[in-house]
């Protein structure tokens, strides 16, 4: 079979994210599973090296080439003078480097010539100092590639998958955001992506907005009135989907392996538990978007850039999860061009 060819940007050059592509490049298995294009500054990816204590065996093409690229390549970008890269702090630059070779790697994914993106660590305030104009570099990607569809960051942790019917916004706005519409979204977004990813029988529980699940409607009435109902249409099509359950127990289902995905009612009732469960592993999707998109859930770590001890783990497990997403994204396209 022939193998998925990915994008790879190193995200903000003040961060991890070069040390991580770098430690992730000579992972045993890495080169072998994918066509690799690098994209960026010659001298970041050697930075990234050094801070790895690492050579990359870089091998730079041209435009010209990146139609017929394989193996491990490099795409030359200049983005960022060195001496304008800054350790550990927030810089405009560093926003503006991160953001050109993020719309370069789209630009590719768009012209087919790669099935998937992985990018390193953004930092927000660089991204939003160098003019990101979005709530998130999720809704940046999305608007870049004009696609109005639905959308939404999933979290991931090994073979689980988080979405949420609500994101960024303050918890006193979250009941009255919880719509049927919104969790109909949601657990499509969490079913559709697990079928991407190879499930083919996607088990998705609902998290409950309320304490022990409203009581019965002592404490809320989201779950008789939103939640059920919508739970039960998707049982109706004979779906494997469940709840609501309450949420300090629906993640004991889900650490026992007893469903693939959790729909949640608001940011932080996924995020703290799938960071307990694990931070080192997890990878965040740009889910619902018409190209690939991972990333390790963690951010740039300023406290420990450049030191050289980094944590590869969630990199490498965004790698083996695009391979996934890259592979179903090549047949789905080419099946359309038949």
């Amino acid at each position: 079979m022939t193998k998925p060819k990915l994008a790879i940007i190193s995200g903000d050059p003040s961060g991890i994210g070069p040390e991580l592509i770098a430690r992730l490049l000579v992972s045993e298995g890495v080169r072998n599973a994918a066509d690799i294009l690098l994209v960026g500054d010659t001298h970041i990816w050697e930075m990234g090296g050094r801070q790895a204590d690492i050579t990359l065996p870089l091998s730079s093409i041209s435009r010209s080439q990146i139609p017929t690229f394989t193996g491990l390549c490099h795409l030359e970008m200049e983005t960022i003078d060195p001496s304008d890269i800054k350790i550990s702090e927030v810089t405009t630059l560093g926003g503006k480097s991160a953001l050109r070779t993020l719309d370069c790697a789209l630009d590719l994914a768009v012209a087919g010539y790669v099935d998937g993106i992985l990018f390193g660590p953004f930092n927000k305030a660089s991204l939003t100092a160098a003019g990101l104009n979005a709530e998130d570099e999720h809704r940046y990607i999305a608007r870049y590639l004009g696609f109005e569809g639905y959308h939404s960051e999933i979290n991931v942790l090994d073979e689980l998958m988080t979405t949420r019917v609500t994101s960024h916004i303050g918890l006193r706005d979250v009941a009255k955001n919880i719509s049927a519409d919104g969790v109909r979204k949601a657990i499509t977004l969490a079913y559709e992506t697990l079928a991407k990813a190879g499930k083919t029988r996607p088990r998705v529980a609902v998290a409950a907005l309320n304490p022990h699940a409203g009581d019965n409607g002592k404490f809320g009435r989201e779950e008789i009135d939103i939640l059920a109902p919508v739970v039960a249409e998707y049982q109706a099509r004979q779906m494997q989907v469940t709840g609501p359950w309450p949420s300090d127990t629906v993640f004991l289902k889900a650490k026992a392996g007893e469903v693939d995905a959790v729909v949640t009612m608001y940011h932080d009732q996924g995020q703290i538990a799938i960071k307990l469960m694990g931070f080192d592993r997890g990878v965040t999707v740009a889910g619902g978007l018409p190209i690939p998109v991972v990333t390790p859930a963690h951010g740039t770590a300023f406290d420990i850039a450049g030191q050289g001890v980094a944590n590869v783990g969630a990199t490498q497990s965004a790698f083996e999860l695009l391979l996934r997403l890259a592979v179903t994204h090549r047949e789905i396209r080419h099946a359309r061009t038949q």
